[in-house]
């Protein structure tokens, strides 16, 4: 089958990613964590080694600088080769831009650089239990004592949430702006005094280890706060945009594998007395998947390229992450469906992407989220509102 989202000739960060899914045995690991949660964390120092984490970051920060269209490539044909784990670990720096972008020069080069190295682990703390997707309900207060702050709150569905080194945590600082553009960020250690951690057992994604923290009067410095206050959104919501295109392209990936091995096992298996490609209630859907995962492919694809040469839009970034998703789960549930008992067991892989991408549709901005997103393109308005509702990240 061909890939659309595969550039040719092929960039060559993608041979890179292939060595080091072969030589690391990722799609072994994969399954492995899966069965036993927990961070991978040797991977990750060998992956930063590798120079495979933060592929877009810019290398006077310890990236590679790559452009959007080849990091997505990267990321399809990781997902493809070993599902979505380790492609998701490389973009942990991604997920972390508003430290580089907002932080001190000592913040940056005592967190953000190791973590692009795989040396430290930094969380991103957004999700409130009472918030969802509303950024303007984020509650988790940050009281100013002298020229320092007090944070107090409860933040949940988080990444990481007992292995962190420290988390980019969103707070709202008391007496500042109420909007959802009010926000203030802090970098925040995970071992100060005040703050406790539990992991919530998840559907899929287990090694990331989401959970709950919860912060009693917890004293961070002034100079750990990112940017200035009440002005973090906006590095939120361009950082967001990326992630979510990224994310479509792992989504897309993870979905074509299961395509091309589920078609591949209609074409051997015979049913009735008939080969099983030949009856119709399993061929037709698997035709419309081709066709449909072409069409997210492309559209992905397209969307790439066009981040290139500018900051992704929010409504084209929304609509791919929804649409990859969306025909992510059909196409993998299909490859369920049709694999029989096997399908649905560990033996095969396709249960195991069909909880993994079942997040998709909740993290980093619901699906509902995306069509509010979209639909403000059609028909924009004005006013503090149009920040509302656009920032959950899991």
């Amino acid at each position: 089958m061909s890939a659309p989202l595969l550039p040719s000739p092929l960039p060559p960060i993608v041979p890179e990613v292939e060595a080091a899914v072969r030589e690391l045995h990722l799609a072994d690991r994969a399954a492995e964590i899966d069965r036993s949660p927990r961070f991978p964390r040797e991977e990750f120092r060998e992956l930063g080694r590798r120079g495979l984490l933060g592929l877009r970051i810019p290398p006077a920060l310890g990236g590679r600088g790559l452009p959007m269209v080849d990091v997505g490539a990267a990321l399809y044909r990781w997902a493809y080769l070993s599902g979505t784990t380790f492609a998701k670990l490389s973009l942990q720096p991604e997920f972390s831009s508003v430290l580089a972008e907002g932080g001190e020069a000592g913040l940056i080069d005592r967190y953000f650089r190791p973590l692009v190295r795989g040396e430290v682990l930094i969380g991103n703390q957004v999700t409130e239990p009472g918030a969802g997707s509303d950024a303007q309900a984020v509650s988790l207060r940050a009281v100013r004592r002298g020229g320092d702050y007090r944070l107090t709150g409860i933040k949940s569905q988080a990444a990481f949430a007992s292995e962190a080194t420290a988390a980019i945590v969103f707070a709202r600082v008391e007496g500042g702006e109420a909007s959802a553009t009010g926000l203030t960020a802090f970098l925040v250690p995970q071992d100060l005094p005040g703050i406790s951690r539990r992991v919530v057992p998840d559907l899929g994604e287990r090694w990331m280890g989401r959970g709950t923290v919860v912060y009693e009067d917890v004293l961070v410095p002034a100079e750990q706060r990112l940017g200035a206050e009440g002005r973090a959104f906006a590095l939120l919501r361009e950082e967001l945009s990326r992630e979510r295109l990224l994310l479509a392209a792992i989504y897309v990936g993870v979905a074509r594998a299961s395509f091309d091995e589920v078609v591949a096992d209609v074409g051997l298996k015979a049913t009735f007395g008939r080969p099983l490609a030949e009856h119709e209630a399993v061929s037709f859907p698997l035709v419309e998947d081709w066709a449909l995962l072409d069409a997210a492919e492309l559209y992905v694809r397209r969307a790439l390229e066009r981040a290139g040469s500018s900051p992704p839009s929010d409504a084209e970034a929304a609509l791919a992450k929804w649409l990859a998703t969306d025909i992510a789960l059909r196409t993998i549930d299909h490859a369920l469906q049709f694999s029989g008992g096997r399908g649905y067991s560990s033996e095969l892989p396709h249960e195991r992407r069909l909880r993994d991408v079942r997040s998709g549709a909740l993290a980093h901005g619901t699906s509902e989220i995306m069509h509010l997103i979209a639909a403000r393109r059609l028909w924009p308005r004005e006013g503090p509102s149009h920040a509302r509702a656009e920032t959950t990240r899991a």
